[in-house]
């Protein structure tokens, strides 16, 4: 089983795409004809994609309805300690997106402005802020920031928020993550 789990976890860092399917932040890997193995994101990992490509939204108990970000493999709230810091991957296969910081919070539930306009263009020197933009992510690539400041900050896609894809990433110590979508 130990030879098998590493085979499965070597096939997820290399290229999974030949030895098994991606769904969400998930891998699943086979390994046998009825035995498959299912590997989740890392820690202080966000994946982004279309809520219709797989993400999916989330009616939040706290803070309503976000979509197409995760930290594990549908949508959810995000939440991190301060200090953290952080990879978000693209999981698309084809589409771009961003991930811009929209406005920060004060309390739930998340009042999501209309119409944003939101930057393409990285800005924010790769620190989680009001004013903070990613830049484009093409598919499959990703790119870090540092959340240096605890706050709740609302996030969404420049090119897709009017379809759905925004999100709440909160930052403060003993911070966890909201229930995820089903």
């Amino acid at each position: 089983m130990g030879f098998a789990a590493a085979c499965a976890l070597a096939a997820c860092a290399g290229n999974a795409g030949s030895t098994g399917s991606q769904a969400g932040n998930a891998f699943t890997v086979p390994l046998g004809h009825d035995l498959v193995m299912q590997a989740k994101m890392p820690k202080n990992f966000i994946g982004e994609e279309l809520p219709s490509e797989g993400v999916g939204t989330v009616d939040d108990p706290t803070w309503g309805k976000v979509g197409g970000f995760t930290q594990t493999v549908k949508a959810q709230v995000m939440a991190f300690p301060p200090g953290t810091k952080l990879t978000i991957k693209n999981l698309s296969k084809s589409i771009p997106h961003t991930l811009d910081v929209v406005m920060k919070a004060g309390k739930p539930p998340a009042k999501f402005p209309t119409n944003p306009s939101l930057p393409t263009q990285a800005q924010g020197n790769g620190i989680l802020g009001v004013g903070y933009a990613s830049g484009v992510i093409e598919p499959g690539k990703s790119v870090t920031v540092t959340l240096k400041k605890k706050g709740i900050y609302l996030i969404g896609c420049a090119f897709h928020y009017s379809e759905g894809m925004m999100d709440v990433i909160e930052v403060k110590a003993g911070a966890t993550p909201g229930p995820q979508g089903t």
